[in-house]
């Protein structure tokens, strides 16, 4: 959401920097359907083109690389590998200024290149720019992404910052995926078992998704959750729009990849 409203808000504040703006999107192939649907129509709105950057090699590629160790909040290697390096080197050694849609009423920095020849801008930062303000620009221009409507970030399918209940969303709304991301952590499961018990202790969470568990376990804690709210509490009659509006943002170190924010 903030990328997007961030290409919109230049477009329309700052007119002379938009003509040079070039807009890119690392697509790691594990991105939602309603992301791509996004990028359409943000680059109707625009009226440039939005160039899709890849890694050149599928996650399961990365995965087999990384000794099928699978990423996580200390060992963002899909970050790394699937984002910044083909950002750095769609730029290559051009001088270039990468505009950055953290907000004013956020305490972190997002991706900061080493590279001397790339300088970081934070407009909305600059600006004064909030949470609510970002939601006001994305209504009045091409809406709220759609899966902000069961999801607090965008990201990959599988990406480990999910929440319980973002999981079972995913179960619901793409099983294909769901059992994708289950196939993926049963087989890295696999192989750090076959290892032997010493490896897997060593290895930590690197068989799992998520610290609390596998996604079996995970998905049937959301249920169970969501069934016990729904006995004692009322379903609510706001847009999911305006509840998404109201939320209050996830702590700094619970943060999808940032570079995904350009």
């Amino acid at each position: 959401k903030d990328s997007a409203a961030l290409a919109i808000y230049i477009k329309e504040h700052y007119p002379e920097i938009s003509e040079k703006m070039e807009y890119f999107f690392t697509d790691t192939g594990a991105e939602l359907q309603e992301v791509y649907d996004t990028l359409d129509k943000l680059e109707a709105y625009l009226g440039k083109e939005i160039v899709r950057l890849g890694s050149e090699k599928p996650f399961e590629y990365w995965l087999r690389l990384h000794n099928n160790y699978l990423p996580s909040p200390r060992q963002r290697w899909c970050t790394r590998t699937m984002k910044i390096k083909p950002f750095e080197k769609f730029v290559g050694d051009d001088p270039v200024i990468s505009y950055v849609g953290i907000r004013a009423d956020e305490n972190r920095e997002g991706y900061i290149s080493q590279r001397e020849t790339i300088k970081a801008v934070f407009p909305f930062a600059e600006d004064g720019l909030i949470r609510d303000d970002i939601f006001q620009i994305l209504e009045d221009s091409i809406g709220i992404p759609e899966y902000y409507e069961w999801r607090s970030r965008s990201g990959c399918y599988f990406c480990f910052f999910q929440r319980q209940d973002e999981w079972l969303g995913l179960k619901r709304r793409h099983p294909d995926l769901f059992e994708k991301a289950k196939k993926i952590e049963q087989d890295v499961a696999k192989r750090k078992f076959d290892w032997g018990k010493a490896e897997v202790e060593e290895c930590g969470q690197g068989y799992t998704w998520s610290q609390t568990g596998t996604l079996e376990e995970i998905v049937l804690r959301a249920e169970e959750k969501e069934k016990k709210a729904g006995q004692t509490g009322k379903k609510s009659s706001e847009r999911w729009q305006d509840v998404l509006r109201n939320e209050i943002d996830d702590d700094p170190e619970d943060q999808a990849c940032l570079i995904c924010s350009l």
